[in-house]
């Protein structure tokens, strides 16, 4: 059901009354009258995934996890794949201590978002979760279904790992800066000005953060705020301002495109990509682009979203990245109809997830691999791509990719039989063809009997 026969259902201006008095609640750290509102909206619009999610933050805000999980697992009832959903969930099992299920919903909504931070960052904050507790990754028991997909190969673990080594030691070198150049904080609190009190939600603001609580509007607001007040910072007073300046665009492109205004996001995210370019910031380039091909292909500009997109691959190097950014050009090309392209890119992104042992994304580029052949009329090489995708769908438990496969599947096997009766009509009119060149016509027999009879009918002179 979509957003708009949902609101339809009860008193529009009563459900949105209830959730902005919600929020206020909540942005006051008011949470228990914060959630009496969302419950008291949920009334009026059971379901609602987005209220959902607002009332699952503030359960754990108040350390009741296993009702923010409750309100979690709701929202993504009707939809799988909604990330805010996802995060909520990921956040309150790592509040229950369930690291290796947490780390299960952090990769998946990685996979659906892989732009946004917070999901990175909850990978890495749930993978030291379960080496402190039981040693090693390799130790770990899982006992959930079909989500071992989720989980990437012991050396990519092992980079993770050592990432995190890493980040601890800048923030001990920071911090012993810090402590021997004190008028630097003196210099961001002038620089900062009223925003300094907002320090730690700016933090988390340019970390894209934010903008998963579904605060939108509020997040866009603010980074356009911190983005005036950093323009105006001496170079000299913020060595990495460029760097800064780059995630602000980004995370005021980000808002707009969940605003649904894409114009607005595209020229924000063109602005970082420009940054980037300009101060030679290859990870900022590669978002960038990342987020301009994004737009467009919402937008259904799938030329453009090519054209972005392709500028990646040269610099491409983890075997997931390929798969994620070989898949959606392979999307592109197959709405397009440029079948033989998608299907390129179809197996290029199998082999990538293959090599990656990601199993969700194998079955992803599986699918769209048979899909081209459907496109291409090759529905025997389709049918092989859907039967692997079918075991695939098997092994990860996905019963609404199992019965999306099986319908497909059976689509292609009709077009088979109707290939082969095409085929045999063909073929019999062929021997008919033969026959009628080998033997003489009716038509030539019945010539000859008339011409014989004519002159018999002649009298004799």
């Amino acid at each position: 059901m979509s957003d708009y026969q949902e609101a339809e259902q009860g008193p529009k201006s009563s459900f949105e009354t209830y959730v902005a008095e919600g929020d206020q609640l909540f942005l006051k750290s008011d949470y228990v009258k914060a959630i009496e509102s969302y419950s008291t909206a949920l009334q009026l619009k059971p379901g609602d995934r987005n209220c959902l999610v607002a009332r699952s933050k503030c359960h754990l805000k108040l350390g009741d996890a296993e009702a923010s999980l409750k309100d979690a697992e709701e929202s993504l009832l009707t939809d799988k794949e909604f990330f805010k959903g996802l995060y909520r969930k990921a956040e309150a099992l790592y509040a229950m201590g369930k690291f290796e299920f947490a780390l299960v919903f952090y990769h998946r909504g990685h996979k659906l978002r892989p732009e946004l931070q917070e999901f990175r960052l909850g990978i890495q904050k749930a993978q030291e979760a379960i080496e402190n507790s039981v040693g090693s990754p390799s130790s770990v028991k899982l006992e959930n279904k079909g989500d071992l997909s989720f989980f990437r190969k012991q050396e990519e673990i092992a980079t993770h790992k050592s990432q995190s080594k890493n980040q601890r030691k800048d923030q001990r070198q920071q911090k012993k800066k810090k402590e021997e150049t004190p008028r630097n904080e003196k210099t961001v609190r002038q620089l900062l000005g009223e925003l300094y009190n907002d320090r730690e939600y700016l933090e988390k603001l340019l970390k894209d953060e934010v903008l998963t609580s579904g605060k939108a509007e509020s997040s866009l607001k603010k980074a356009k705020q911190v983005l005036k007040t950093v323009q105006n910072w001496q170079d000299e007073d913020v060595p990495n301002k460029p760097e800064v300046i780059g995630n602000l665009y980004s995370c005021i492109g980000n808002a707009y495109i969940e605003m649904g205004n894409m114009d607005e996001a595209l020229e924000n995210h063109n602005k970082d990509l420009e940054t980037a370019k300009q101060y030679d910031l290859q990870d900022a380039k590669s978002r960038a682009l990342d987020n301009i091909g994004r737009v467009y292909a919402r937008i259904g500009e799938f030329r453009k979203a090519i054209e972005v997109w392709e500028q990646k691959i040269p610099a491409l190097k983890s075997s997931i990245e390929k798969t994620w950014l070989y898949h959606e050009l392979g999307r592109c090309y197959l709405e397009l109809n440029c079948n033989s392209k998608a299907k390129d890119y179809g197996e290029k992104s199998l082999a990538s997830a293959e090599e990656a042992g990601d199993s969700e994304w194998q079955l992803n580029a599986t699918v769209l691999a048979a899909q081209s052949e459907v496109k291409l009329g090759d529905n025997q090489a389709a049918v092989s791509y859907f039967e692997k995708a079918l075991e695939i769908a098997k092994l990860l438990n996905d019963e609404a990719a199992h019965q999306a496969i099986m319908n497909a599947l059976e689509d292609a096997n009709k077009n088979i039989i109707e290939e082969l009766k095409g085929q045999a009509i063909k073929k019999e009119n062929e021997l008919e063809s033969e026959e009628e060149k080998q033997d003489p016509s009716k038509e030539e027999e019945e010539e000859e009997d008339y011409q014989s009879r004519r002159y018999e009918d002649i009298p004799e002179e």
